[in-house]
């Protein structure tokens, strides 16, 4: 996949944990962790949103671009 996220990268600069995330954002552990580990086809924008507010960051600190598979 070419989207790589970077959620682990924003939670160690946060000193958060995964469970901590999810539930200040209002998703499930389980739906963060797909999330986190590359495996979700889509991310809502309210989500994205959220997340973005809970880790006082930008779309970009979570989600890159790394080139077309070849």
């Amino acid at each position: 996949m070419p989207i790589v996220v970077d959620i682990d990268v924003m939670l160690a600069k946060r000193k958060m944990s995964v469970g901590e995330l999810a539930e200040r954002v209002g998703i499930t552990p389980a739906n963060l962790a797909v999330l986190k580990n590359g495996r979700a086809k889509a991310v809502r924008f309210t989500t994205l949103a959220a997340l973005c507010d809970v880790l006082e960051c930008q779309p970009g600190d979570l989600l890159r671009w790394e080139g077309v598979e070849g």
